[in-house]
Order: structure tokens, then C-alpha cells, then sequence
């Protein structure tokens, strides 16, 4: 079991990958060397950034300039939520609240996650498959303790 206190910090992303729920392949979605924080506070708010290794640049300084293209590469290698969660010390739940989300069919969802800390690392997981790509697949993602930014 895991504490909240244990969870409350910054953690950045080590590795994400995902398993087809039919063929068991395994693939890994944002590269294998994924970039990304995970955000827990003392007052319950959280906030997950995931993205690509090494993404494009757009030719424009402008983050409202890009074309089209741009604008799908850039969308099919990011994710982000953040929002309140909640988590019961008694039986290990997580939950992840997706107040804002950049995938909008996720916001004002709350999604369950498997959470185990082993020394520095924070392993997380949905509670279920989901859809990925096309198909079901349950996701595991390594997070790695952050050293303070002071």
C-alpha cells in the first residue's frame, strides 16, 4: 500500500507503453523515450503532460500558425488532463478527475488508476482497458521521482 504523502510530489515520464487487450502486442505510443511530468499537490490537484521524444517544431512562432499537418502531429504525440484527484489510503484507490483535458471526450470524467510506488518510481495503469488507436489495450506507465526545483 501507498500513502498520499508518498504520492504528493513531481515524477517524470520514464516509460509508457501499451498492451493490445486480443494479440498481447505491445507497443509504445509516445516513442521509447517518452518526455513528461505527473503533478500531485498537498491540496489534491493533479496534472499529467505526456508527450513524444524529439516532436516537431511548427515553421511558425505562432502556436495558433501552424498547418494542418503540424497540427495533427503535434496532436497524435501529446497528452494532457489535470484536475482534482482523489485517493483512499484504505484500499489503494486513485483517482484522477480530467477537469481540463486536450483530449475533450475525457473531460469531466474520473478515471481509476492502479498506483505502486517502488522506491523512486510510480508505476501507473487504468483500472481497465481502453481505446487506443483503434483498439482495447490496458497501458503501463513509469513515472520517476523528481529532485526538487529549489
Amino acid at each position: 500500500m501507498i500513502t498520499r504523502t508518498q504520492l504528493v510530489g513531481a515524477w517524470s515520464l520514464e516509460s509508457y507503453m501499451e498492451t493490445d487487450v486480443q494479440s498481447g502486442e505491445v507497443s509504445y505510443p509516445m516513442g521509447r523515450h517518452p518526455e513528461g511530468l505527473i503533478l500531485y499537490t498537498f491540496d489534491g490537484y493533479m496534472s499529467a503532460q505526456l508527450g513524444s521524444g524529439g516532436r516537431e517544431r511548427f515553421k511558425s512562432q505562432d502556436p495558433y500558425g501552424a498547418s494542418s499537418e503540424e497540427y495533427t502531429a503535434a496532436g497524435r504525440s501529446y497528452i494532457a488532463y489535470s484536475g482534482p484527484f482523489y485517493f483512499d489510503e484504505s484500499n489503494g484507490r486513485l483517482e484522477h478527475e480530467m477537469f481540463v483535458s486536450f483530449f475533450p471526450n475525457w473531460q469531466g470524467q474520473r478515471q481509476v488508476r492502479i498506483a505502486a510506488i517502488d522506491d523512486d518510481r510510480l508505476h501507473l495503469g487504468p483500472d481497465h482497458p481502453m481505446p487506443f488507436n483503434g483498439r482495447l489495450k490496458t497501458a503501463s506507465l513509469i513515472w520517476k521521482r523528481t529532485l526538487p526545483n529549489f
